[in-house]
């Protein structure tokens, strides 16, 4: 009978309670006893730290350990198929919501296109340091080459591009035009996942033109069909699409050069056409086979150096196409950098470098920004011609070699623009 009084008074104290819960969270309740969602009601009531209508935090703190038991009892029966079911819905849920939240952030361009600047000049355009034609020269803003401007001040922009921060003459840039700014740029897909196939068409039926390797850089074409799924984009075999859930949108652009990285540039050259040079006349030395032969040729080359000053970077990328020539026929092999074995367009182009010192990525988009830009009308022989989703080596006569495709290997293709050529690259 003692407990009787504790008993009523603890009903009393949890009856107060009950009423201070709001109505519409009551009426959410079953009435056949106090459900989980009461229980998490009570809980979420006395974990405040007001104590109303003379409850205790004793009481409190005892009425709430009862209830996280129950809420764990109930937890506890629940059979591990539903659970399992449960958060597997919740992270496809969550899956789906992420794709949708990805495609939705790549089709829609967040550029800042009223900041940058396009140059438009026949060549390059002078970055200096003040904004003054005398001021000290820091860089070069080459044709189609983009910057983020910072300022204006006067006739003159404030601009970033690359490495290179100064000032450019107004007249030579034109800022905030969006189309021309889209025009210049590359829109980049890049694979991320393992191996993703590209398809004739716009569907997973459709017949697969080629497997690209994760990490590498595709041109789109277009994005028509992003919408439904899909991208189109620009390989070695024609155009083809690639599934959006498997690529990254970018667009990349061409910038400023330093005059750092331009005197490193043009002393790597120099260093390739006095190496070519010291080649070629100890090969005359060594066919002479004598002494008197070899002054004769030393004279004869000294002639020849005359020629050679003033057009050392085609002599030098003649020695590439004739390099190049040996390896005519040989098999095409995608992803491969054996100019005998077989190799992919930018393996053939990487590998022939390769063979004269110099180092260039195994990469068709990556290639186009090797060396330097030079127009299509003034390309000479080695020039490194980027297309759409392919690249070849300029050999003169307005023929390219390139290691085709898997049908015809290794060849010679003319005209040189038999399909649409979107820079041209000088290394030598």
């Amino acid at each position: 009978m003692r407990n009787r009084p504790l008993k009523l008074a603890a009903c009393c104290m949890a009856g107060t309670l009950l009423t201070t819960v709001p109505a519409y969270q009551v009426l959410a309740a079953p009435s056949a006893g106090i459900s989980e969602y009461t229980s998490t009601i009570l809980g979420s009531e006395l974990n405040t730290s007001s104590v109303s209508a003379g409850v205790s935090t004793a009481v409190a703190g005892y009425l709430e350990e009862s209830l996280a038991s129950q809420r764990s009892s109930v937890e506890a029966t629940q059979p591990d198929s539903v659970k399992a079911s449960s958060a597997e819905a919740s992270k496809s849920k969550a899956k789906k919501v992420s794709k949708e939240a990805k495609k939705s952030s790549q089709k829609e361009d967040q550029t800042d296109y009223k900041n940058m600047a396009v140059a438009q000049v026949n060549d390059y355009v002078n970055i200096r340091k003040k904004p003054d034609e005398n001021a000290k020269l820091l860089g070069k803003l080459y044709s189609n080459a983009v910057a983020t401007v910072i300022r204006k001040q006067g006739d003159w922009y404030k601009i970033r591009s690359g490495s290179v921060t100064g000032y450019v003459k107004g007249d030579f840039v034109v800022v905030g035009d969006e189309k021309l700014i889209k025009s210049v740029g590359v829109q980049i897909a890049k694979v991320n996942t393992t191996t993703l196939k590209v398809r004739s068409k716009a569907s997973k039926k459709s017949e697969v033109l080629t497997l690209v390797p994760g990490g590498e850089e595709l041109e789109v074409s277009s994005m028509k069909s992003f919408d439904d799924g899909w991208v189109k984009v620009a390989v070695e075999e024609g155009d083809g699409f690639v599934s959006s859930d498997y690529v990254d949108i970018s667009r990349e652009y061409t910038y400023a050069e330093s005059r750092a990285e331009e005197e490193a540039r043009l002393a790597i050259e120099q260093a390739r056409i006095e190496a070519e040079e010291a080649a070629r006349r100890a090969q005359e030395a060594a066919a002479a086979g004598s002494t008197s032969t070899g002054t004769s040729s030393d004279s004869s080359s000294a002639g020849s150096s005359d020629s050679t000053s003033s057009g050392s970077a085609s002599s030098s990328g003649q020695s590439v196409v004739n390099y190049a020539s040996q390896f005519l026929g040989n098999p095409y092999v995608y992803g491969g950098t054996s100019l005998t074995n077989g190799a992919d367009c930018s393996g053939f182009v990487m590998s022939v470098y390769a063979h004269f010192g110099v180092s260039l990525p195994h990469s068709s988009n990556a290639l186009r920004g090797a060396g330097y830009g030079v127009s299509y009308s003034s390309m000479q022989p080695g020039d490194i011609i980027c297309y759409d989703g392919h690249v070849a080596i300029y050999a003169g006569g307005n023929t390219v070699i390139h290691a085709s495709n898997p049908a015809d290997g290794i060849k010679y293709t003319s005209p040189a623009n038999y399909r649409s050529v979107v820079a041209v690259r000088r290394i030598f």
